[in-house]
C-alpha cells in the first residue's frame, strides 16, 4: 500500500469536508470538541510528527513547540496549512530515511512508522467530521482493513499499560464481509499469558462481530455502536464491551 499517497488523499479529503461546515459545529465523537478544534488537532498532528522525524528525536515533542502549529485565520490559508503539514511529514521521512529510528508513543520505531500512523489518524478523524456534519463516510476496504490491523497492534502493545482488554483465555473475532479482502479481512484476537496476540485467520471466537470493514473500523474505534452500524454480533458481547472500554482511541 502506498501510505504516502494515502496520507495526502486522506488529508485533502478531510480538509475539503471541514471546509463545508461551520467551524463551531460540535464533534460529539471527540468529547466537547468543535470542527475548528478537530481541524487544528489533525493539522498540528501531522506537523508534530514531521518535526519529530526531521529532528530525529528520541524524546517526546511538546505539542506547544510545534513549528507553525496554528493555522492561519483565513479559510484558504488554513486548508493550505493542513495540506502542507502532510507533505512536511513525507519530506521529513524521505530526508532522514524511512528506517531511521525516532521516538514514538510506543517506543523507538523507524521513521516511516509515522506515515502509516498519521494516515489512519486522519482517516478516523475524517469520520468524526463526516458524522458531525451528517455526511456519508467511506474508506477503501484495503485502507480500512490496514487501519483496523494497526489499531489492534496498538492495543496489543499498550495492553500491559492499561490492563488486558480481553480476559486471559478469551477470544474476539472480527470478520469483514468485503469480498476483495480475502484472508486479510479476518482478525482473531486472543488474550494469552504473554498478552494480546492476533492473527489473520478464520475461527470461532467467544464473541464475533461481522460486517463491512469500514463499519468494523468505526465500531472498534468507538465512533459508532453496533446498533448504529448495523454490524452483527454473536456470542458473549460482554467481551466486546470490555474490549471497547479498555482500548480508547
Amino acid at each position: 500500500m502506498d501510505f504516502r499517497a494515502a496520507l495526502l488523499e486522506q488529508t485533502n479529503s478531510f480538509g475539503d469536508l471541514i471546509a463545508t461546515g461551520d467551524p463551531e459545529t460540535p464533534v460529539t465523537t471527540c468529547g466537547d470538541w468543535t470542527l475548528r478544534q478537530l481541524f487544528r488537532h489533525v493539522g498540528r498532528g501531522n506537523r508534530w510528527a514531521a518535526q519529530i522525524v526531521a529532528e530525529r528525536r528520541h524524546e517526546p515533542l511538546d505539542p506547544r513547540e510545534v513549528r507553525d502549529g496554528r493555522p492561519p485565520e483565513d479559510p484558504d490559508g488554513a486548508i493550505q496549512w493542513l495540506r502542507d503539514g502532510a507533505r512536511l511529514l513525507i519530506h521529513a521521512v524521505d530526508s532522514v530515511g524511512s528506517g531511521t529510528k525516532v521516538w514514538t508513543f510506543l517506543g523507538t520505531r523507524p521513521a516511516g512508522w509515522w506515515i502509516r500512523r498519521r494516515v489512519h489518524e486522519v482517516a478516523v478523524h475524517r469520520a468524526d467530521a463526516a458524522l458531525a456534519l451528517g455526511q456519508p463516510y467511506d474508506l477503501p476496504p484495503d485502507l480500512a482493513a490496514d487501519a483496523l490491523s494497526e489499531w489492534i497492534e496498538l492495543a496489543a502493545v499498550q495492553a500491559g499499560r492499561r490492563g488486558l482488554p480481553i480476559e486471559r483465555g478469551h477470544t474476539l473475532h472480527l470478520h469483514a464481509t468485503d469480498e476483495s479482502l480475502g484472508g486479510v479481512g479476518e482478525w482473531m484476537i486472543t488474550s494469552t499469558e504473554d498478552g494480546i496476540d492476533w492473527t489473520h485467520e478464520h475461527g470461532k471466537g467467544d464473541v464475533a462481530v461481522r460486517g463491512p470493514v469500514a463499519d468494523l473500523l468505526l465500531a472498534v474505534t468507538r465512533r459508532r455502536t453496533l446498533a448504529d452500524s448495523g454490524l452483527e454480533a454473536f456470542g458473549k458481547t460482554e467481551i466486546w464491551d470490555r474490549w471497547l472500554e479498555q482500548t480508547p482511541f
